[in-house]
């Protein structure tokens, strides 16, 4: 699965926090979806521009469709490196995938993928700027 990932890509360390566990000590199935937030804000951040600056240039990325296939779990104190690339473009929208690896990369523990539309302020599709497509594409190879 390593090669079939979209470039460019970026790896993201992640300790798991007694916070986001469940009794048993496992991270909670929930917080996967914080991981892909935080991986998506991370590309972007590496990318030169924050998501904040994002919408100051009005545009806001609303989430359409997500996914998660969960494989093996994590645990309180492991150290994750979530892994997040952008596999498709279409006119006003993007997609986001992740893969969530154990710290030495030999057990992938999660798969999946978030559908994003590109609209305006008002919340109306709008086509992706010149200048956010090509930004994704300076993002520095990170593995």
């Amino acid at each position: 699965m390593h090669d079939a990932f979209p470039t460019p890509d970026i790896w993201m360390p992640h300790r798991v926090s007694y916070g986001e566990t469940d009794t048993m000590g496992v991270l909670y199935y929930a917080e996967y979806l914080h991981l892909f937030e935080r991986g998506r804000s991370e590309y972007i951040r590496r990318c030169g521009m924050s998501y904040a600056e994002v919408e100051k240039r009005g545009l806001i990325l609303p989430v359409r469709e997500a996914q998660c296939r969960y494989r093996s779990p994590a645990h309180y104190d492991d150290l994750l490196l979530v892994r997040t690339g952008i596999s498709e473009w279409t006119r006003a929208s993007m997609r986001f995938v992740y893969e969530i690896w154990n710290e030495d990369k030999t057990r992938l523990l999660a798969t999946g993928m978030t559908q994003h539309a590109l609209v305006n302020k008002e919340g109306r599709p709008v086509a992706v700027p010149d200048w956010f497509r090509s930004l994704t594409f300076s993002v520095s190879q990170d593995k």
